[in-house]
């Protein structure tokens, strides 16, 4: 019997038991959980290390590693967020609505688990903890599978947290972790509709590709983020610049980072040439369309290509269009439907930007690195939901079950 039908057992158990589990009871074995992961960072540490030195030898970009990497703050981040989930409301039996026909029947509709959910992810270890805190908060069972680089970092968190459930009583079988990290075994978890109700990728475009055309799993498409700023002709210009700073260079390997920046022609000789000169000072690495090159030899000709490209990189790409109405066109022919934020004083720029561009998250004057589980208040997040159906932006708790309706009548028949 091989792995993944052994662990998809071992989930499809759990999912039974957790159905019938206490809020409480979640709670303490959340708790419980976070606790170990934290009495255990040096050990946590010492095998991500390891981790990172195999990734150096196999000369894997400093943006992978920079995912990669574990240190005593990300471990506290961890532990943290998965205590916070436990002081989230529970979403499971919670009433969506209730009705009353005029037969009589009493209709309520209300949350359940999903079930078994199965993870597909690449290099941050922290998705491990995060996806297991949730899953085990909404009552389902989750079985991961994470890339082959963070193989002895996941192990270890795994390990760590099945000995806390189990000493809280509850099955190990809640969380399950794929230690065949191959591209075959990745496919057949796609494929394990026995086991599984539902498979959510987290990472990068291409194995978001793969799991949305090789999955026969229902699946909840996450997506890439090629995220952008419009800075408008009404923009506080000091504000902008702060804005861009950080949407770019606070943590420029994730998908809430900002990739393109627009800037309204009215204002662009006034901005760009001190913009471009912050962000080189950040280490940034500028592209820039035909009017942006001429403005500021600081940029380098754009191609058509770097419009659609999420760079996950200190780098970024400016242009310059003429109206509000032409950076949503832009938005809405490049984006990946995940972040995008406009600066601006005008009320109704801004207002026509919050309607017209589609994507999960749409900001006014902020940056779009707020989209994210913990920041919209979530505790953890299973990931960025870019599709419409089911759930879209960060998915936390709620986006975790689906519904159930509860009919309670008193002899009624159909005529």
């Amino acid at each position: 019997m091989n792995e993944l039908i052994i662990k998809g057992q071992m989930a499809k158990m759990a999912s039974e038991f957790l159905v019938t589990a206490r809020e409480e009871e979640k709670n303490r074995a959340l708790i419980a959980m976070a606790e170990a992961v934290y009495e255990n960072s040096d050990y946590i540490l010492k095998v991500n290390e390891e981790d990172i030195a195999l990734a150096r030898q196999n000369g894997l970009s400093e943006g992978f590693i920079e995912r990669l990497t574990l240190n005593p703050l990300r471990i506290n981040a961890i532990a943290k967020g998965m205590t916070q989930v436990a002081e989230l409301p529970d979403p499971v039996g919670t009433y969506i609505s209730r009705d009353k026909r005029p037969n009589g029947l009493e209709i309520e509709k209300v949350r359940v688990p999903l079930g078994v959910i199965g993870i597909i992810y690449e290099s941050r270890p922290n998705v491990t903890a995060d996806a297991a805190a949730l899953c085990l908060k909404s009552g389902n069972a989750c079985i991961l599978r994470g890339g082959k680089e963070a193989l002895g970092t996941n192990l270890a968190l795994v390990n760590i947290m099945q000995e806390a459930l189990v000493k809280e009583g509850f099955p190990k079988g809640c969380i399950n972790l794929v230690e065949d990290t191959s591209r075959e075994t990745a496919t057949a978890l796609m494929r394990l509709n026995e086991y599984l109700d539902v498979i959510i990728p987290r990472g990068g475009a291409g194995l978001i590709r793969a799991v949305m055309e090789n999955a026969t799993v229902p699946a909840i498409e996450t997506g890439t983020g090629n995220c952008h700023v419009y800075v408008d002709k009404y923009a506080d210009l000091a504000m902008a610049r702060d804005i861009v700073i950080n949407a770019k260079t606070s943590r420029p390997s994730v998908c809430n980072a900002e990739e393109k920046l627009l800037v309204h022609s009215e204002i662009a000789e006034r901005f760009l040439p001190a913009m471009i000169s912050a962000l080189h000072e950040e280490g940034v690495e500028v592209m820039g369309d035909e009017r942006v090159c001429q403005i500021s030899s600081g940029a380098k000709m754009a191609t058509e290509e770097d419009w659609g490209e999420e760079y996950l990189s200190l780098k970024i790409a400016i242009k310059v269009v003429d109206s509000v109405d032409q950076a949503i066109a832009h938005i809405n022919k490049y984006g990946t439907r995940h972040s995008e934020a406009i600066i601006t004083e005008n009320i109704q720029a801004s207002q026509k930007f919050l309607k017209e561009v589609d994507a999960a998250a749409v900001y006014v004057n902020a940056s779009t690195r707020f989209t994210d589980g913990f920041e919209f208040g979530f505790g953890a997040e299973i990931g960025i939901s870019t599709q419409k159906i089911h759930a879209r932006g960060p998915m936390g708790l709620t986006e975790l079950t689906t519904s159930k309706y509860l009919i309670k009548g008193s002899g009624q028949i159909r005529r």
